[in-house]
């Protein structure tokens, strides 16, 4: 089967999902200006299980996702994108922090433009990563939707209604 395409629409925005038989490769925002019409169903299994989870997510019924995922990237980028599946729903943690769980603290920079390579958007959490002051850095999602994603968490994980 080759790779397929939907988009979902979420609170956030519509979400581009891409897969092909193996795994989700890709959960993208759309940027406005390319708004697509939003597809009921794909007809694909893999699609239809992010779809769901997604929603359940944005329900505040799915903490953690369950889901073959795979993402091209060096061996670092991996290792770096791996780091990010256990940062904990409703918690943040520094680049400094997450340059320091991947194994080199001089890394920082690196562990940054990495995190914001990540292709599988909400899935592997980028948007938990803050700067070491707790400020909202970088989002390849804009950073409005990153202060949506953590307020989001937030609400349900600890009942904080806002954190930035």
């Amino acid at each position: 089967m080759p790779e397929a395409k939907h988009i979902m629409e979420s609170p956030i925005g519509q979400l581009a999902i891409f897969a092909d038989e193996e795994a989700i490769h890709a959960v993208l925002f759309v940027k406005e200006k390319e708004s697509f019409p939003a597809e009921k169903k794909s007809g694909h299994p893999l699609i239809e299980q992010c779809t769901e989870q997604l929603g359940e997510y944005f329900a505040g019924k799915r903490t953690v996702f369950d889901l073959p995922l795979q993402q091209k990237g060096s061996v670092f980028q991996q290792k770096v994108w791996e780091q990010l599946l256990h940062i904990n729903y409703g918690k943040t943690i520094s680049y400094l922090e997450l340059s320091k769980r991947v194994g080199d603290v001089k890394a920082i920079r690196a562990v940054g433009t990495t995190n914001g390579k990540n292709q599988l958007a909400i899935i592997v959490p980028c948007h938990r990563v803050i700067g070491s002051d707790g400020s909202l850095t970088g989002y390849a999602g804009e950073l409005w939707r990153k202060k949506w994603l953590l307020e989001h968490e937030g609400k349900f994980a600890n009942g904080v209604q806002t954190l930035f």
